[in-house]
């Protein structure tokens, strides 16, 4: 079935991490499979995520306008099929998803869908009778989409694209690239999943003694901006970037980190596409539940102590809230963080 398919749509809406995990698979995919054309549908904010991915062309999905509603999800198909579609992978399985492909399937076009396993991660975040063990990564379900279509895709031997070289604007704002880079992205969509600013500032402090270190810290919006300038405030080598570039020049500057310190969050799935090495912290949510970042040790994830709050996880993305477990996250001691920091900078 699979020699015929020429040309596959794949769909995957969503947040900023969830299509940022979508990315190392359609790049392993291209490489495993050169004759076959991508086309990938998501929001136009995130088209720079697919810039450097051979023979995969980008297509806007319109949610304001053209393809708002039920009839423009029709229009979107129409839209779809006069790019002569062979095949449809849904990555997202969600109600606009399954209209387009339901009609996919109608058309006699073979479709995919990923598995999201909500059984196993029920099991894993219920506070009775919990099942504590790894589940497959999103990367894994993925890669089961394009098997569902004929196609075999290994992730086991990743390619990266080449770090660009910084412009001229960005050196100017991280007084150049002779030190060092560390990100730190420490905000997250739910409170659960933040690590205490407190303790992030301790981080930083201790991070920044070493005047060969340059500390980039990210995120983005009026509130986390005002909170971002606090942590960065008195150090020369601590810079906010939030709000300075466009995204293309954030996955430039983010592909030449040493190391990104994050959250379960987009920035960590944005730094490990890019091959960078990523730290992650985890406070009512559990690498277990397979949202840790692409191609990194699961030593790499720092997570809140169990035996003193043991109905961690309690959740799968963070919006569930336990009373009692609140203060989950400071468990990871800022001591930790840094000498993980060190030693993944050391070895780089």
């Amino acid at each position: 079935m699979a020699t015929s398919i020429k040309h596959i749509a794949v769909m995957r809406l969503s947040a900023m991490g969830d299509v940022a995990m979508t990315v190392p698979v359609l790049r392993a995919f291209v490489n495993h499979h050169p004759q076959v054309k991508i086309t990938v549908i998501s929001r136009p904010f995130f088209e720079p995520f697919f810039e450097e991915i051979p023979n995969l062309s980008f297509f806007a999905f319109d949610e304001k306008e053209r393809h708002k509603g039920f009839l423009g999800l029709l229009r979107l198909f129409q839209d779809l099929k006069g790019l002569n579609i062979d095949a449809f992978a849904d990555l997202h399985n969600v109600l606009r998803s399954k209209v387009i492909r339901n009609l996919f399937a109608l058309s006699r076009k073979k479709t995919g869908s990923v598995d999201k396993g909500r059984a196993g991660k029920k099991a894993l975040t219920q506070s009775e009778n919990k099942v504590f063990q790894q589940l497959p990564t999103m990367f894994a379900r993925h890669v089961k989409v394009f098997e569902q279509l004929g196609f075999t895709v290994d992730l086991s031997h990743p390619v990266f694209p080449d770090k660009p070289i910084l412009g001229h604007e960005i050196l100017t704002i991280i007084g150049g690239k002779n030190h060092k880079l560390i990100g730190i992205a420490p905000f997250a969509q739910y409170d659960s999943k933040v690590y205490p600013l407190d303790l992030m500032k301790q981080v930083i402090d201790k991070l920044a003694l070493n005047t060969t270190h340059t500390i980039l810290l990210f995120g983005g919006g009026k509130k986390e901006i005002e909170l971002l300038n606090s942590l960065a405030s008195n150090k020369k080598n601590v810079i906010n970037m939030a709000g300075q570039l466009k995204l293309q020049q954030e996955l430039q500057l983010i592909s030449n980190l040493d190391v990104m310190l994050s959250m379960d969050s987009g920035n960590a799935h944005i730094a490990a596409m890019l091959g960078v090495k990523v730290i992650t912290l985890w406070g009512a949510t559990h690498p277990y539940a397979g949202f840790s970042p692409f191609n990194q040790p699961l030593e790499n994830s720092l997570v809140s102590d169990r035996n003193i709050f043991p109905k961690l996880p309690t959740s799968v993305y963070g919006n569930k809230k336990v009373a009692g477990y609140e203060d989950a996250m400071r468990t990871i001691l800022p001591e930790s963080i840094v000498l993980k920091t060190k030693n993944i900078l050391l070895n780089h």
